[in-house]
C-alpha cells in the first residue's frame, strides 16, 4: 500500500474517532438554539393565561402558559422544536382555543425562563414535567391531555406517550433519529455511521400504543418528507397520516390553514385513551 493511502487511512480514522468523542457537544451546537427574553406576549394576541412554573426531578425550574377552554374538551400539551420559545408559538393558540382545546406552552430547560441547559435526557424530563403539572396542578384527567411534539419535540413528546397515560399523540415535522438526520447534512454525512442515534423516534413509535396522528410539511426543507413517512408507517394502529402540500417545516398551520386545525380538532375528540 503506498505511504500516502496509509496516511489517508490513518486521518481518516482519527478524525472518525475524534468525531464520535466529541459528537454529544458538536451535536449539541448544532441542535439546540434557545433564546431567553420573549418577543411576544400573550397579552399582544388578547389571550387569557396562566403563569406556570414547576419543577424537574433533577431539579430545574421550568415555565409555562396556559390557556384553558371554557369547554371541558382536550388539553394540547404542546413541546416546540429546537429553537426560539414559547412566544414564538402564541398564534397557534387562539385556534386551537376555538376548536375547544385548552393549550399548555412549556419552554424546555435554557429556554425561555427555564432554568438549566438543554439535553437529550433533560428534555424528556422536562416533558413529563409538564404531564405532571397538568395532572397534579390544573388536575387535568390524562385522557384529555393530547400531546403535540413539532420537530425535535416530536421526541419529547414521543417519550412521554411511553412513560404517561394520554388520550392521543400528534407529532409534526418529526425526524427518525439525529443519526439519520446527520447523514442528510454535508458537515456529518461521511462520518454519520459512527454516530450513535440519539432522539430516536424511529425506534420509540412502534411501541406507542395510542392514537397517533403524523403531520409533515410535503416541502419540508429541514426534515426531509420521507422521514414523517417512514415514522407513519412504523407506528401501529390506530394511526393517521396528514401531508400537507407546500408546506415546509414551520409553516405547516399556516399553509394548512382551517383544514390543518379541523384534523386536529377532528382527531383530538374521536382519540381516546388506550394506554394502561
Amino acid at each position: 500500500m503506498p505511504i500516502h493511502w496509509a496516511y489517508l487511512i490513518a486521518l481518516v480514522v482519527i478524525l472518525a474517532v475524534c468525531t464520535y468523542l466529541f459528537y454529544p457537544s458538536v451535536e449539541s451546537f448544532f441542535i439546540y438554539f434557545p433564546q431567553s427574553h420573549f418577543d411576544f406576549s400573550p397579552e399582544e394576541f388578547r389571550l387569557q393565561y396562566k403563569e406556570a412554573y414547576f419543577n424537574t426531578e433533577d431539579g430545574n425550574q421550568l415555565h409555562g402558559w396556559f390557556f384553558s377552554s371554557e369547554k371541558d374538551g382536550p388539553v394540547i400539551l404542546h413541546f416546540h422544536g429546537n429553537a426560539g420559545n414559547i412566544s414564538h408559538r402564541l398564534d397557534l393558540v387562539q385556534p386551537f382555543l376555538g376548536k375547544g382545546f385548552s393549550v399548555f406552552l412549556v419552554d424546555y430547560r435554557g429556554f425561555g425562563k427555564s432554568s438549566g441547559r438543554p439535553s437529550e435526557p433533560g428534555l424528556y424530563k422536562d416533558g413529563l414535567a409538564a404531564w405532571s403539572y397538568l395532572v397534579e396542578k390544573e388536575r387535568i384527567a390524562p385522557e384529555r391531555i393530547m400531546l403535540h411534539g413539532h420537530s425535535i419535540g416530536a421526541a419529547v413528546a414521543i417519550e412521554v406517550a411511553l412513560q404517561k397515560k394520554v388520550r392521543g399523540l400528534v407529532i409534526e415535522s418529526a425526524f427518525t433519529s439525529t443519526k439519520d438526520m446527520a447523514k442528510t447534512m454535508a458537515l456529518f454525512a461521511l462520518f454519520s455511521p459512527v454516530f450513535p442515534a440519539h432522539y430516536n423516534n424511529l425506534e420509540k413509535i412502534p411501541r406507542v400504543s395510542v392514537p397517533k396522528l403524523v403531520i409533515h410539511g410535503e416541502r419540508d426543507e429541514i426534515v426531509p418528507f420521507a422521514m414523517g413517512r417512514k415514522l407513519f408507517e412504523a407506528a401501529t394502529d390506530p394511526k393517521f397520516f396528514y401531508p400537507v402540500k407546500d408546506a415546509g417545516h414551520n409553516d405547516v398551520f399556516i399553509v394548512g390553514a382551517e383544514k390543518y386545525f379541523e384534523i386536529f380538532a377532528e382527531f383530538g375528540n374521536t382519540a381516546r385513551l388506550s394506554k394502561e
